[in-house]
């Protein structure tokens, strides 16, 4: 079995509000068939996308938790049940889980975000079934078994210590930090060492009860499959569940997430000063939320500043300076807000020069905007990419249940490449104007001298 980790209320009755019950078509998705959803009585939602030229399946069941859920004491909580609900069911041991996907040459996999998890199998179409039942039976009916949540804390206080020593990657938990603070989306996925090995057994089970009920949880499914096949297996696989299922009464899902967090006041500068041969910054500002329509011209924008080869980042900083193996820009949306970041790796010595670049490139984007061939480029690499992203069933399952979690509806690739093929010039100057005309705050982490310091904190002054 192959793992990758990252890094609630009770069902509310409808209230006598029709649910819908039929899939109904929403569209092609540019790539492969249509789309289908249903709504069961329970509230769970199964969508699905046929893909008929395959002979694998992607099925999916994302769950309407993230860290950004946890109070501080229940930092890691999220990621924890993620381990554990692959631990042993009612009707399954930890063993038979993977043995049963591992029988039949599928994949099972998971991760956890700050806003949602997810939880999959990549398997043979005719083995479907068998997927559906693994995987619903692990959402369903872990039993959290204390021996399991005691052996899988030094698992996890494992991963904590191997991502410390990947400070390429640490770097980004500590931006979060620097933009949001001690705030749920401030905390890391993964929990700390201190709040990990504080996590008892009944405080997880109580996590676990309030976060994965069917209202909370949806279905995608994406490959050689028929959509009402599907639904009867997953409501079958739900109700021999029992204890998820529901007394019989309609339940509405639960909508997408909406919040109030705001980013923390310009100009901070965190540094964690560490015996690295390489200095990781990540020089940022404010994004916009996932709800903002101006995404779609940032996302454009940091294509242009930081997101291929001919890019103005990766060309100024790698290839006509040499100063960096490693230079991107990129964008994080949530449901009420965002980030925009700038990464590179240098070395110590070099990070004054390789801030500058960064800064003196922002700086020019927010007085004159982008040309239009790099707009042109920009808008050809972010088309490519989203397509290219979308020719395997478990990219389409992944853009499915996200979809149907973060936004309540499926927007069709080809919808997808109108946005992006609609920003123009005009767009790009004004989204610059408003995220990147702000002073930035820095995140770095390296081995810097007293001086090195000081130029960190003058390169966001």
């Amino acid at each position: 079995m192959t793992r990758k980790f990252h890094r609630t209320a009770r069902p509310t009755p409808s209230k006598g509000r029709a649910v819908a019950r039929a899939g109904g078509h929403l569209g092609g998705s540019g790539v492969a068939g249509s789309v289908r959803r249903t709504v069961l009585p329970s509230g769970l939602r199964v969508v699905t996308e046929a893909v008929p030229a395959v002979r694998s399946v992607t099925f999916g069941i994302w769950a309407h938790v993230g860290s950004r859920d946890e109070t501080p004491s229940l930092n890691g909580a999220t990621h924890y049940l993620e381990h554990l609900l692959f631990k042993g069911t009612r009707m399954r041991s930890a063993l038979d889980i993977s043995a049963e996907v591992d029988a039949v040459g599928g994949e099972l996999n998971a991760f956890t975000g700050k806003e949602y998890t997810c939880y999959f199998a990549r398997i043979l179409d005719s083995d479907l079934p068998l997927a559906i039942d693994v995987v619903a039976d692990m959402l369903t009916g872990s039993v959290l078994d204390p021996s399991e949540v005691a052996a899988e804390r030094g698992v996890i206080l494992e991963e904590i210590a191997m991502t410390e020593d990947d400070p390429g990657e640490c770097v980004h938990d500590l931006f979060s930090h620097t933009m949001f603070g001690d705030t749920s989306l401030g905390r890391p996925v993964l929990g700390t060492v201190d709040t990990v090995q504080s996590l008892t057994r009944d405080r997880l089970a109580e996590f676990y009860a309030s976060h994965y009920d069917p209202t909370r949880l949806v279905v995608a499914v994406a490959g050689n499959l028929d959509h009402e096949t599907v639904v009867r297996q997953v409501s079958a696989a739900f109700d021999r569940a029992g204890a998820l299922a529901g007394s019989g009464a309609e339940f509405a899902p639960v909508g997408p997430r909406h919040g109030q967090l705001t980013v923390r006041p310009a100009g901070r500068v965190e540094v964690v000063e560490r015996p690295t041969e390489q200095a990781h910054l990540v020089l940022g500002l404010p994004g916009l939320s996932r709800h903002d329509e101006r995404r779609w011209a940032l996302g454009v924008l940091s294509a242009a500043l930081g997101g291929s080869m001919s890019s103005r980042l990766f060309q100024e900083i790698r290839e006509r300076r040499g100063l960096a193996y490693s230079t991107y820009s990129y964008t994080a949306s949530f449901a009420d807000c965002g980030l925009f970041g700038v990464y590179a790796g240098c070395r110590p010595n070099q990070v004054a020069d390789v801030l500058k670049i960064c800064r003196d490139e922002l700086d020019q984007v927010v007085r004159s905007g982008l040309a239009d061939d790099e707009v042109e480029r920009a808008i050809g690499q972010l088309s490519g990419a989203t397509v290219l992203g979308l020719e395997d069933t478990g990219a389409l399952m992944h853009r499915l249940g996200k979809s149907e979690l973060c936004w309540g509806e499926q927007l069709s690739v080809d919808d997808m490449l109108l946005r992006i093929a609609s920003v123009t010039p005009d767009d790009i100057r004004s989204v610059a104007r408003d995220v990147l005309g702000a002073r930035p705050s820095l995140s770095a982490i390296g081995d810097f001298t007293d001086e090195q310091v000081s130029r960190l904190h003058d390169a966001v002054a």
